[in-house]
């Protein structure tokens, strides 16, 4: 399987947060051959080579999470109408008139977040951004008993958009719901398929961590179970080079390369850490184009793994993701394969002697 069916694959599986199921079961079809797995009570899965030669080696953590952003049925109303509790961080901006897939008991049901016609709409009311709590899903449905009984939706259903996986024009450029969470796990199997040939000086571990979207929660039990003693976080960070965005300010643009974050309002990077992979990206024999950022808002596992047991170096990649926490990002193919080709030539560098410089102080 190349990259782009694995990408196909996870950001079309249903996975909102609390639900990553089937997303979980995907890495475990895509790592059975190579990978034993174990899980958190959270539902995080861990995969640990069947075959190992470095017991005592450091341990080197790759984490990209597994949920999506989403949402529950968190009321139905008298004549069928369906009230939403948000998973995630959404901008409700970009909700309405969007489809959506419920999963309720009898399977999926297809709906579409109901918007007023603009010709009923009051000045107030165009120039206001819609509230959440204020929308509510059309599932055809003619009343609430309807709803549970003829399409099995209940109150907790979960809901995520409902999109297409697609190659663009530049065949290089694909699109798809998910992209700014399941491209990290997409770099997490691709890694450790690709490095499970070779001798390497660490115990690498590869893990799909749950509920991010919602607190940074799977990431916390997984570091725990791991106790990893350097991590790199995989991510989909959101692009900032559409014409919304300051030229100057841009350190996420697409086509350029992985972002490489040194700093978020969540952690602080390890120093020793981030400077060997830069040195790993500038070397003149394979230079791999990439963008050093330091993010004013935002976060990422990296915020509970680095505070895991008495600290864990930590650094987060990330391939740019258009309009990431959307219904459709687009990815350039070119970041990815930059971004994995980091991942891999890092790890091959994290002997013991590496790891401990990097908490010498």
């Amino acid at each position: 399987m190349n990259s782009i069916e694995l990408l196909n694959q996870l950001t079309t599986a249903f996975g909102p947060s609390g639900f990553e199921d089937d997303v979980r079961e995907l890495v475990k079809k895509n790592l059975s051959d190579l990978c034993n797995f174990s899980y958190d009570k959270m539902g995080s899965v861990i995969c640990n080579y069947k075959k190992t030669s470095k017991l005592n080696a450091p341990k080197v953590l790759i984490a990209g999470h597994m949920d999506e952003i989403g949402f529950l049925v968190q009321n139905i109303t008298s004549d069928g109408f369906i009230k939403l509790q948000n998973l995630g961080g959404w901008w409700e901006h970009a909700l309405l008139a969007q489809k959506l897939i419920i999963r309720g008991k009898k399977g999926d049901v297809t709906g579409v977040i109901g918007a007023k016609p603009k010709h009923h709409l009051s000045d107030v009311e165009r120039n206001k951004v819609l509230a959440l709590k204020e929308m509510f899903i059309d599932i055809g449905a003619k009343n609430k008993k309807e709803v549970v009984e003829f399409f099995g939706i209940n109150l907790g259903d979960p809901i995520i958009p409902k999109t297409q996986f697609e190659q663009m024009k530049h065949k290089n450029l694909i699109m798809n719901k998910a992209f700014d969470y399941r491209v990290g796990v997409s770099l997490m199997i691709e890694s450790m398929k690709l490095l499970s040939k070779e001798k390497l000086p660490c115990q690498l571990i590869g893990a799909g961590t749950v509920q991010e979207e919602v607190g940074i929660r799977g990431a916390e039990t997984t570091a725990r179970l791991v106790m990893p003693d350097v991590a790199i976080i995989l991510e989909g960070p959101p692009a900032d080079d559409t014409p919304a965005f300051s030229k100057d300010d841009a350190q996420c643009v697409m086509g350029m390369g992985p972002q490489i974050r040194f700093y978020d309002p969540s952690a602080i990077m390890n120093k020793k850490l981030c400077e060997l992979v830069v040195d790993t990206a500038n070397n003149k024999n394979r230079k791999i184009k990439h963008q050093i950022a330091i993010r004013t808002s935002g976060g990422t596992d990296a915020k509970a793994i680095h505070l895991s047991k008495i600290g864990v170096p930590s650094i987060v990649f990330g391939v740019p993701v258009r309009y990431a926490h959307g219904h459709v990002g687009i990815i350039d193919m070119d970041d990815y394969q930059s971004c994995l080709n980091l991942v891999l030539n890092v790890i091959r560098k994290l002997d013991e002697k590496t790891v401990k410089s990097f908490t010498a102080y």
